[in-house]
This record gives structure tokens, C-alpha cells and sequence, in this order.
């Protein structure tokens, strides 16, 4: 669990630059989630095919970097308008970046441009992790 915190910490502190500039401007939430008992980011981006990234990145300031902050009843945001990635996979023990974007059909640079958190190196996978494996139209 605290290697996982790590790796959801790091992703937040990603998201978190990344979504910065654009915070004032953020389209509309297009999909909304209501916070349950036993809920915590990684379960609900696997439920509700909405990678981990992007739920960050759409919740900045409503969701800590351990996700620990969420409360039962919270309303958050799943996707916003022209931002939501519903074709996901769910990271496994042991997944490489070639195990993801294989199956997908869809290349690295494409699988880092859903997903910015990814380093270059793909070193930062974690078990449980939700990617966006959606193609570039």
C-alpha cells in the first residue's frame, strides 16, 4: 500500500503540473461519480473506465496526492468535456509498456500522451494503475 501511495503521490504531482495552466479554464464535467464507502481512486477508475491520471488531473484540489481525502457522498468529476478517455486497461503484476500497448493496438508515444504520469522509461507502472489506451483519431 505505501509503494502504491508513492506512485499515486508521484502521479498526482504530475497531473497537478500539467493541469495547472488550465485549472481557471476547465471545460465541463461530462461524467460525475458520488464517492462510496470503500472507495479509493484506483477502484473507481477501474469501475468506471476513467484512467487514474485523468481522474486526478480532473479533480485537482478535490483529491489529495495519497487519496485519502475522499469522504462517502463527495461528488467528483470522471471525465470533462473533450478530456474523457474511456478506454482503459488496469496495470497487472508485472505489465511492461509493450503488455499495454500491444493488446491496444496503439504505440508508446500514443500510450504517454494519454497518460503524461508514464516516464520515459515506462519504470513507473504500478499493479492497479488505469491507463488510457484510447487511439489518436
Amino acid at each position: 500500500m505505501i509503494f502504491t501511495t508513492i506512485r499515486f503521490a508521484s502521479l498526482v504531482a504530475v497531473a497537478m503540473t500539467l493541469t495547472s495552466a488550465v485549472i481557471a479554464q476547465s471545460p465541463p464535467c461530462v461524467r460525475d461519480y458520488i464517492v462510496q464507502d470503500g472507495d479509493w481512486c484506483d477502484k473507481i477508475s477501474a469501475a468506471l473506465h476513467v484512467s487514474t491520471y485523468q481522474l486526478i488531473a480532473a479533480n485537482q484540489g478535490a483529491i489529495n496526492p495519497e487519496c485519502t481525502n475522499l469522504w462517502v457522498g463527495q461528488v467528483i468529476c470522471l471525465g470533462r468535456e473533450g478530456q474523457d478517455c474511456t478506454n482503459v486497461v488496469v496495470v497487472q503484476p508485472g505489465n511492461t509498456c509493450e503488455d499495454i500497448t500491444g493488446p491496444a493496438g496503439i504505440s508508446f508515444e500514443t500510450l504517454r500522451a494519454n497518460n503524461p504520469n508514464i516516464n520515459e522509461y515506462c519504470t513507473n507502472l504500478y499493479p492497479g494503475e488505469v491507463l488510457c489506451v484510447q487511439k489518436c483519431s
